[in-house]
């Protein structure tokens, strides 16, 4: 096997969501995993969001999801709420906006609060009922004091659709739409663990949003055929994913960038493009151009879409390339290695 993977020792950049992450799963981490696929299944080896097995006339979507982030309570949110929702989106990613059940499995370092491991528990009922979602059975260990950074948060969900939506179906011609404003939860999660004052309102977008996914699934049939949540990476490494992986190049337009003026200040002050900044309440959706203003004016009717947007547009020229049109000229976007803020979700 020829590994793309150079380092001798795994660093941050190799879970950051990012070229080296995908490096490290594809060279490493597959080898031995994978027997043949089924016709039309998805698994490992599409690296979508989760897998999607046939089961009768439907498909049974499951995914997993662990999560680390420092601190564990930032405005907005907290490590439980981000368990949830990170899990429940990653199944809506894949048209399973109706959630059968989730695991949840939680690590503890010894000495952790209890009240902090109350606040928790209570966040993560709090995000269950917002998904209508349930969790039905987990696990619990805890470590030694200094063998763990707190607490670390583990869930699997698994959920039924009729119709599965990989990332990998654009095509020339469609739309992109984001969903909301981008960067809110990479930069209040920072900004609060570097302490920086910042005007305006910061505060992670973390919740689930199936409800919203449902509706935009709704809005045409067939007119979503791309979805993908920008978590690590931001949208730029969802936008780079989804433009491989369909054999597209996508051209964005800069102005219609849904970006608030309070992550413009922290971005400009920390130097990160806030398309490369982790988003947990936002999907980016491809859907065929004759239906993306019915799709977006469906979205913009739910309370978690109201700042969605039309962002850019998939083209046949420059497969795989992301391409930034600021109105005065056209530059490449990057794809960040690792993430530029590390332990965000």
């Amino acid at each position: 096997m020829a590994l793309s993977v150079r380092d001798e020792l795994i660093t941050m950049k190799y879970g950051a969501g990012g070229r080296a992450m995908r490096s490290l799963i594809q060279d490493v981490l597959h080898d031995g995993l994978l027997g043949d696929d089924a016709p039309g299944e998805i698994t490992l080896r599409a690296m979508d969001d989760g897998a999607a097995l046939p089961l009768g006339n439907q498909w049974l979507v499951m995914t997993t999801d662990s999560h680390v982030v420092q601190p564990l309570f930032f405005p907005g949110g907290d490590i439980g709420r981000l368990a949830v929702s990170g899990t429940v989106n990653d199944l809506a990613m894949m048209g399973a906006t109706e959630v059968l059940a989730l695991t949840c499995a939680v690590i503890i370092e010894e000495g952790f609060s209890l009240a902090d491991l109350t606040r928790i528990q209570q966040s993560i009922r709090r995000a269950c009922a917002d998904a209508g979602a349930r969790i039905v059975t987990g696990d619990t260990k805890v470590m030694g004091k200094g063998e763990l950074d707190g607490i670390v948060i583990n869930t699997t969900g698994v959920a039924l659709t009729d119709r599965v939506v990989p990332d990998s179906a654009l095509r020339d011609g469609d739309r992109l739409i984001v969903t909301g404003s981008i960067g809110d939860h990479g930069m209040a999660v920072m900004a609060r663990r570097l302490g920086l004052a910042i005007e305006g309102r910061l505060e992670s977008d973390v919740n689930p949003i199936n409800g919203l996914v449902r509706v935009a699934l709704g809005a045409a049939p067939g007119a979503v055929v791309a979805m993908k949540d920008p978590t690590r990476g931001g949208v730029a490494s969802a936008l780079h994913e989804m433009a491989g992986k369909s054999g597209v190049g996508i051209i964005i337009d800069e102005t219609s960038l849904p970006v608030s003026d309070a992550v413009r200040a922290a971005s400009e002050l920390l130097g990160i493009d806030p398309l490369h900044v982790a988003n947990e309440g936002k999907a980016v959706i491809g859907v065929r151009p004759q239906h993306a203003e019915a799709v977006l004016a469906a979205i913009r009717q739910h309370p978690l879409g109201v700042d969605a947007a039309i962002i850019g547009e998939c083209t046949s020229q420059r497969v795989g390339a992301v391409i930034l049109d600021t109105g005065f000229g056209r530059r490449l976007v990057t794809e960040p290695e690792g993430e530029p803020l590390p332990r965000i979700c």
